[in-house]
């Protein structure tokens, strides 16, 4: 989906930024403390992407077993 948005560059302490509304960081799926990717292209655009995190191998270890007990019986008839 495309939501055209026009924000303006304001002075936010020795800095300038954008301020972004909560319907824009809830259509981005971001919060306060997320960190973005900024990428400048060729003409100035500016395109802002989620970093998505790294999952610990402790944290994909209960995810797997959460989804295997979770699926037991559709495992059980595909082995």
């Amino acid at each position: 989906m495309f939501y055209p948005m026009i924000k303006t560059i304001t002075k936010i302490g020795n800095s300038q930024g954008i301020m972004l509304d909560a319907a824009l960081m809830d259509l981005a799926h971001l919060k306060v403390g997320d960190q973005v990717n900024l990428t400048v292209h060729e003409g100035g655009a500016i395109y802002l992407a989620p970093v998505h995190p790294v999952v610990t191998p402790d944290e994909a270890a209960v995810s797997a077993r959460r989804t295997i007990a979770r699926n037991r019986e559709l495992f059980r008839r595909l082995a």
